[in-house]
């Protein structure tokens, strides 16, 4: 049985299936639990920004993973 670690949450992921259970984002492999917490950190942020430019976008998922590593989790504001 093969194993992954999750970069952000660092919990082991049992048999990693690839845009199933984990995510490969900016040369990380995210659990599904982070993937998810991600894309609800960078949604409002995202629908207010006009005009939407991917250069943008790469650098705001960038930097939310690298701030998620280094606290071992997302900041997901919670409504």
């Amino acid at each position: 049985m093969r194993t992954l670690t999750c970069d952000i949450c660092k919990k082991a992921i049992q048999s990693p299936e690839h845009g199933r259970n984990y995510f490969h984002i900016a040369h990380r492999d995210i659990c599904e639990k982070c993937h998810d917490e991600l894309e609800l950190q960078l949604k409002t942020v995202i629908r207010e920004k006009e005009p939407f430019e991917y250069e943008w976008y790469n650098n705001l998922v960038q930097e939310s993973i690298e701030k998620a590593m280094k606290k071992g989790k997302f900041e997901v504001k919670r409504a």
